[in-house]
C-alpha cells in the first residue's frame, strides 16, 4: 500500500489539491502497477512563517522589499 506525504509551502485550493491527488495516484498506478484504491496521499500545507531556507523565513524572503532612497540611509538631508 503506497503512502505519499507531500508538503507545500503556503496553501493550495481544494481543486488544486484534488488534482495533485489524482495525478500522483495515476502515476503510481501507471509506473508501479498499484491499485488506486490502495494509494494514500496526505498533503500538508506549511505556513511560510513556519518554513525557512538559507537562514531566512520564506515569508520574509518573499515579502516585497521596502523602497529605500539612494545613498546612505543614515546620512542627513543632502545639501
Amino acid at each position: 500500500m503506497p503512502f505519499v506525504s507531500i508538503r507545500i509551502s503556503g496553501s493550495a485550493s481544494k481543486e488544486q489539491k484534488a488534482g495533485i491527488v489524482a495525478d500522483v495516484t495515476s502515476s503510481l498506478v501507471t509506473r508501479l502497477g498499484k491499485n488506486p484504491a490502495a494509494v494514500q496521499i496526505v498533503i500538508e500545507e506549511v505556513s511560510t512563517e513556519n518554513y525557512g531556507a538559507g537562514g531566512v523565513l520564506i515569508a520574509d524572503r518573499d515579502a516585497p522589499k521596502a523602497a529605500t532612497s539612494e545613498g546612505d540611509a543614515h546620512a542627513g538631508p543632502s545639501q
